[in-house]
């Protein structure tokens, strides 16, 4: 194992797929000369020149849709889309076309493609560049939407993303490219459509969407203070959802919070609440509670932004609420 940076783990899982497999290359806006603007693709223009590595011009739609298209005749395309917020401007093309190909095809026609997104907030980098969209790629049958929260992950899950045979949603936290951990020295992968348990405990289970389940794992300790044992979850597969452990983890700690940095109304969390009560209705001692950013554009001011995305007491409070150790629970 070494010690990585998130967003270098993610830069190796792409070179590495690149020189696997020649079918694999890359598209985006200031990803070659400039190297990406998370510093992401540093590097890779000059080992692989300018027919894999694809400076492309600022049209989202035009972008994704001759990524669709290559992908459908063989190629594996990976986008980097500068902000997730900007992947509006090709939602029809995601949606309409990625996501619905081969279900037209009648499975004739694969899409192998990954569409890399950062989103979130805490960069001051106001409303139309800091959202989480998580729920909008979530809910269409067709894509799969991942949200890897650690370098480990980010690398194993983006190799596992490029060889899938379906089009894949590639989620990263802007705040997470910086976060260093440990990344496995010899080759591996990182299975997608299933959640990672990161802490085991009695008392609470959290879920914690992207960013949130670091959160979540700051926020232990400081429960742990208060003599709350929390189970968290990390969710990293959006679509489809793995219950299994969800559902274990609930039962046996009876009560449940779902983290999450979008919007809670309609979000992900919402949907995660929903099935945790259709599975795990008697298991219940309290209701099930959810933690998501302020609803409201993201503000430009450094403090209002902080105050509209959720951070470690947060979700202490939140826990605290729920196992009723502050009266309201």
């Amino acid at each position: 194992m070494s010690e990585k940076l998130f967003r270098v783990a993610l830069r190796e899982a792409l070179d590495e797929e690149m020189e696997r497999d020649d079918r694999v290359y890359l598209v985006g806006e200031d990803i070659g000369k400039f190297g990406g603007a998370y510093r992401v693709t540093d590097g890779l223009l000059d080992k692989y020149g300018d027919m894999r590595v694809v400076d492309a011009p600022i049209a989202e739609e035009v972008i994704v849709g001759s990524a669709i298209g290559s992908a459908m005749t063989g190629l594996r395309p990976v986008v980097e889309l500068m902000t997730i917020n900007f992947s509006l401007v090709a939602y029809d093309q995601i949606v309409q076309n990625a996501a619905k190909i081969r279900y037209m095809f009648g499975g004739e026609v694969g899409v192998p493609m990954v569409i890399r997104m950062p989103g979130g907030a805490g960069h001051q980098l106001s409303s139309q560049h800091s959202h989480s969209f998580e729920v909008l790629y979530g809910m269409i049958p067709g894509l799969i939407t991942v949200a890897p929260t650690t370098p480990e992950d980010a690398k194993g899950m983006l190799k596992s993303a490029i060889r899938d045979d379906n089009p894949v949603m590639f989620l990263e936290s802007m705040s997470l490219y910086n976060l260093r951990g440990e990344v496995p020295d010899e080759e591996y992968t990182t299975p997608l459509g299933k959640a990672a348990l990161r802490r085991q405990g009695t008392d609470l289970t959290i879920v914690g969407i992207s960013r949130q389940a670091v959160m979540a794992m700051a926020a232990a300790p400081r429960l742990e203070e208060e003599d709350v044992d929390v189970e968290i979850i990390d969710l990293r597969t959006i679509r489809p959802i793995d219950w299994e452990p969800i559902v274990k983890s609930v039962k046996k700690t009876n009560r449940a919070l779902i983290c999450e940095e979008g919007w809670p109304t309609y979000g992900v969390g919402a949907e995660l609440a929903a099935g945790i009560q259709e599975r795990c209705f008697d298991y219940l001692d309290a209701p099930i509670l959810r933690l998501g950013g302020a609803e409201v554009p993201m503000p430009y001011n450094q403090q209002l932004e902080r105050a509209a995305i959720p951070a470690a007491d947060d979700i202490v409070r939140m826990a605290l609420k729920t196992i009723g150790k502050n009266g309201d629970g």
